[in-house]
């Protein structure tokens, strides 16, 4: 048994074990009086695919209209398992798992593989179209609202770097000829200050009211998790958080505060989370659908 207990916020759902099931291919006939019998074709010769391809694919399989190249791993493990994340499909299985059962297995959820492959599709297109372009005058999202750049090479704003005006402006102290990696990485280091000071205060407001404490916050920068919570009271957090409106930082803050009381994702665990925030799930649904900026 391992020495002590993470729990994560993922992005991206596990899916449970399932049996096994066979598809069919549908057939459309474009024919009619006077044309010729050689172009009736199958759907798919009709309507192009859609393709998901993970870039260490090793397996393909078309599951109905998609063509579906996904990692396939061995593992120790007793059931077969899918995992839908940013690079596509990883599907894990038992070492005495036959692949025609594997396969069988990913047609029988195929329908939730090809929505969750859909759905991890457009999140990147989102935060690929929400990407800054670093330079004077660029707009990125602060707590949901829009803060405009300005380079300001008149001051220095002491050890900060950067200053935030009442009309949403941030002044960087950075000369006009600044590349965009300098306004970059002056941008970000005046963010991660911004969210630790937030995420602290978030903190200090909810261990209370779960009766927990904490005892280390430290940030991240994970792809994938927005949090992490140790049963010694450490809390991880993601800095780019910082990017969405406060509602949705608190659902996070008090997720990961409420493992330090419950270790798992039972419904006494949820229960908990509602105890504090009792619209968690409809905040739950913002934080895998709201578009973060790409770094």
């Amino acid at each position: 048994m391992r020495s002590f207990f993470q729990y994560t916020l993922d992005l991206f759902e596990v899916l449970a074990p399932v049996d096994a099931a066979q598809d069919a291919i549908e057939v459309i006939a474009l024919r009619g009086p006077g044309v010729d019998h050689g172009l009736t074709q199958s759907l798919s010769q009709a309507i192009a695919p859609a393709s998901y391809s993970h870039p260490q694919a090793n397996r393909q399989l078309r599951l109905g209209d998609a063509v579906v190249a996904y990692l396939f791993k061995r593992a120790k493990r007793r059931t077969i398992g899918f995992v839908v994340g940013p690079d596509g499909l990883v599907v894990r299985a038992p070492r005495w798992t036959p692949v025609t059962e594997v396969e069988a297995a990913l047609r029988e959820k195929g329908p939730w593989v090809t929505r969750k492959l859909d759905e991890a599709r457009q999140r990147q297109q989102r935060q690929q179209a929400a990407r800054v372009d670093w330079a004077d005058g660029t707009v990125f999202p602060l707590f949901g609202n829009d803060v405009r750049v300005l380079l300001d090479p008149t001051h220095a704003f002491g050890a900060v770097g950067a200053q935030l005006d009442d009309d949403a402006t941030l002044r960087v102290g950075l000369p006009t000829t600044a590349t965009p990696e300098q306004i970059r990485d002056a941008v970000q280091a005046w963010l991660m200050r911004q969210a630790r000071q937030h995420f602290e205060q978030r903190l200090n407001h909810f261990a209370p009211l779960l009766q927990v404490q904490w005892h280390k916050l430290s940030l991240s920068s994970a792809s994938t998790r927005w949090g992490s919570a140790r049963i010694d009271g450490s809390i991880r957090l993601n800095w780019r958080l910082i990017h969405l409106r406060p509602a949705v930082i608190d659902y996070v803050v008090a997720h990961e505060l409420s493992h330090l009381r419950v270790m798992d994702h039972s419904a006494r665990f949820w229960d908990t989370v509602r105890s504090v925030v009792p619209d968690y799930a409809h905040l739950r649904g913002q934080l895998r659908d709201d578009a973060i900026p790409k770094w």
